[in-house]
């Protein structure tokens, strides 16, 4: 890939600009994850769940510089009009027009309600918000959240927290051959290697936060990340075509190499 290529590869979510295509995601914070995520991972966007920044002795924007885009969400929500609330609270406290709608009524697997996610992001988008919606992997889902005015689409990988990977690769293919807008994978993702994976798959940004927060060495796994994105984004510019999974083709021309045994 050439140097001015990279250079105009940017990140656009609702018209605003980001050359980082790693985001910090909510759940588990400390001073330390913040800290790496932004100086070692490069993040230049930082999930904020409200109940967060409301309970506690310390408020996690303080944390954070002004130079970081905070992306509120509205985790705990179970349904859209609780979603809605929400994401107008959190827009207040913190300032910012984005929001990550995350509906989630069920509490044995976290799995997000589609259906609802849809009302909330229809709702929000016409008030002006930048909606990012957190789903399961439906690719009619996805355009009618499209349609209703997402920014971005983030379809989890694994359920939360499970580090499981990519275990919905083949659905966010889908997606990202479909959607005109950014695929963000959100939840799920374990290691860098998954990361790079992800991104070679044409995703245009990978969320983390779980895999960091428990690592022994959290800045180091923060450029680990930093690192496995960058080249897995590098991959997939470079554009190598499909890999055929059956059969065997050699890597070397074999016109006028005799095969006879």
């Amino acid at each position: 890939m050439s140097a001015s290529i990279q250079d105009k590869d940017e990140l656009v979510i609702g018209g605003h600009k980001f050359t980082s295509r790693f985001i910090l995601g909510s759940g588990k914070y400390s001073y330390d994850l913040i800290d790496s995520a932004i100086n070692n991972a490069k993040a230049q966007i930082i999930t904020m769940a409200l109940r967060q920044n409301t309970t506690g002795s310390e408020n996690i924007l303080n944390f954070i510089p002004e130079n970081i885009t905070i992306l509120p969400n509205t985790s705990g929500s179970i349904t859209a009009e609780e979603a809605i609330r929400t994401a107008r609270i959190a827009r207040e406290l913190s300032g910012s027009n984005f929001i990550k709608v995350e509906v989630v009524p069920d509490k044995k697997y976290l799995m997000p309600d589609n259906h609802e996610t849809l009302k909330a992001t229809a709702i929000l988008a016409k008030e002006g918000f930048i909606v990012m919606p957190y789903i399961l992997p439906d690719l009619n889902a996805a355009r009618h959240l499209v349609d209703a005015g997402a920014a971005t689409i983030m379809p989890l990988a694994a359920p939360i927290g499970t580090n499981k990977g990519l275990s919905t690769k083949d659905l966010i293919q889908i997606l990202v051959d479909e959607i005109d807008v950014p695929v963000i994978v959100d939840a799920g993702i374990g290691r860098p290697s998954q990361a790079a994976e992800a991104m070679e798959m044409g995703v245009s940004a990978v969320m983390a936060n779980t895999s960091m927060a428990t690592a022994g060495n959290i800045p180091l796994m923060a450029e680990a990340f930093k690192l496995a994105i960058e080249a897995g984004r590098k991959a997939y510019l470079a554009k190598p075509g499909r890999i055929i999974e059956h059969g065997a083709v050699a890597s070397s021309p074999l016109a006028g190499v005799s095969t006879a045994k």
